[in-house]
């Protein structure tokens, strides 16, 4: 494959966790504690999926858990999973939430790194120039395309590998992991606080980086996504992509698409909020979850044995993709 180009561009990371309120039982608080407010809430809302022609309630904001030590049956039971090729299959679920996202349906991947080799891609014309990338642009031997990471101005924010080359160093901000492809091939979510150490190490094939985190070690939702008023807008709703990965190693991939009207309008940016997707990553088995650029940007191609291939589109092209190509 030819060489990944990338562009440069500075890049600042807008969401920033705020370090939670309360004390331990028997603490007293300082004057300075005594006078912040107290954190709110997150915004009322719910979640149901259509399991046996009937819609089951199985989120709600007020109960939301902390941490999702294994997948929810009444979701991850509904999903019919349907092989694409060999370590590739998909599926889909039909959601029901609040406001903008009262009818959504969430496009569902499940990736074996050891069978599907996950690899950067970047749009390159034939002078070897960058130009933006959308899932059209995968080589016709990728099974799986996507968009990666987010981005800023004209380029992809934080750290980039690509075929075991830095292309770009590390951004920084405590809910912004790194998706990371080693030698192997095995696939990683690295804390923030860990990538520095293993750049040092090496042993890194592809990597990049994301924000937010939606849910961190063995299924823990980050603090900042349990309340208001800690740094991540919990309130906003928009289409989203997510990326994580399972206990037995395997790479999930979620895609939202709104489906009221009749699914007419599904590339209007309408979905779940960014709790509601930690939710639905838990609810699916995932271990560690961050979210990719979503909204208009958010794309997914998936391409049968015969070459026939389910593609949902962005409306906005990006600087960066994302492929899977069947391992030799």
């Amino acid at each position: 494959m030819r060489a990944l180009v990338l562009w440069g561009a500075a890049a600042v990371l807008s969401a920033h966790a705020v370090a939670p309120h309360g004390w331990p039982v028997g603490a007293k608080p300082s004057a300075r504690e005594r006078a912040e407010p107290a954190p709110r809430s997150l915004p009322r809302s719910t979640l149901a999926v259509h399991r046996g022609g009937e819609w089951r309630e199985w989120w709600r904001s007020d109960r939301a858990p902390r941490r999702w030590p294994a997948p929810a049956p009444a979701v991850a039971g509904g999903v019919r999973w349907t092989e694409a090729a060999p370590g590739l299959e998909w599926g889909e679920l039909q959601l029901a939430g609040t406001g903008e996202a009262w009818r959504l349906r969430l496009v569902l991947v499940r990736l074996d790194p050891r069978r599907q080799r996950l690899t950067l891609h970047a749009a390159v014309d034939d002078r070897g120039r960058a130009g933006p990338w959308s899932v059209d642009a995968a080589p016709p031997d990728a099974q799986l395309a996507l968009n990666a990471g987010q981005f800023v101005a004209d380029g992809p924010w934080g750290w980039v590998v690509h075929e075991s080359r830095e292309r770009r160093s590390p951004g920084r901000g405590p809910l912004a992991p790194a998706v990371v492809v080693d030698s192997s091939g095995a696939v990683r979510i690295v804390p923030p606080d860990s990538i520095d150490a293993l750049r040092a190490a090496g042993g890194v094939r592809e990597a990049f980086q994301s924000f937010p985190a939606l849910l961190g070690g063995d299924g823990e939702v980050p603090e900042p996504l349990t309340a208001a008023d800690r740094g991540i807008d919990v309130a906003h709703r928009d289409s989203r992509l997510a990326v994580g990965t399972l206990r037995d190693g395997r790479v999930l991939i979620a895609l939202t698409r709104f489906e009221g009207l009749g699914g007419t309008l599904s590339s209007l940016p309408f979905g779940p909020t960014v709790p509601e997707m930690a939710a639905l990553m838990g609810a699916l088995g995932a271990q560690r979850a961050v979210l990719l650029d979503g909204g208009l940007s958010g794309q997914l191609m998936l391409r049968e044995p015969d070459g026939a291939a389910h593609t949902w589109r962005g409306l906005r092209r990006v600087p960066l993709g994302l492929i899977a190509i069947p391992e030799r």
